[in-house]
């Protein structure tokens, strides 16, 4: 497996994902999407184990400006984060 970084800062996208092979067959997948929309960070994907949003609180990023945006939207109320 190989862990790389792709950083789209023309349209504010950010990914960290794994690819390579077993075997059999080939594997890939996202552990992080983050993008940056309407100056709020919107995070698409996160297999973390501790969570972006946390690591984002941890750094003062504000509540409000975080969205979790793997939730669907009538989810979102229910945390203490932004909605949109």
């Amino acid at each position: 497996m190989e862990t790389l970084l792709a950083f789209d800062e023309k349209r504010d996208q950010y990914l960290w994902f794994q690819v390579g092979w077993t075997p059999e067959e080939r594997i890939k997948g996202i552990s992080v999407h983050i993008r940056i929309k309407n100056e709020k960070i919107y995070i698409e994907e996160d297999w973390t184990e501790e969570g972006m949003a946390n690591e984002l609180l941890r750094l003062k990023v504000p509540k409000q400006d975080i969205v979790l945006a793997f939730q669907p939207p009538d989810v979102r109320k229910f945390t203490e984060l932004a909605t949109a």
